[in-house]
């Protein structure tokens, strides 16, 4: 796995309830064979749930987005789920303060809900039906 790839994985799981919920099924069911990065994975996406950086290194549209992602996924319960996660699976790192600035990238996540008809940009798709760690 590229670490753009690890990084996308990280948004979803920070942000996307039906992939957090798809890969924890899939870790309870004994499906995830690389629990060592599954580890580090859920450990950004918690990561990404910290306050915004305050270094100008990151772009104003970038900072925006995951602003709303924050935002958004509060309705959810998010943070506590995936800090639960952690520790289920044994994660005993410290959580930065702020989220380190190289993670705040423009990262689309896959459609949620109900699809809107119109002239909506979809996101960049992703399938959370299949394992990400297999």
């Amino acid at each position: 796995m590229t670490p753009r790839d690890k990084l996308q994985l990280a948004y979803e799981l920070a942000f996307h309830p039906p992939r957090l919920n798809a890969t924890w099924n899939d870790w309870d069911h004994g499906r995830v064979t690389d629990v060592t990065l599954l580890r580090e994975t859920i450990q950004w996406a918690l990561t990404l749930h910290q306050r915004l950086p305050e270094t100008p290194a990151a772009s104003l549209r970038a900072l925006r987005r995951l602003a709303l992602y924050q935002a958004t996924s509060r309705l959810y319960r998010m943070p506590t789920m995936l800090r639960r996660f952690r520790e289920r699976l044994g994660g005993t790192e410290t959580i930065p303060e702020e989220v380190p600035a190289w993670m705040v990238r423009d990262i689309g996540l896959p459609i949620f809900g109900r699809v809107r008809s119109g002239a909506e940009a979809a996101p960049m798709e992703s399938n959370t039906n299949e394992p990400a760690f297999v």
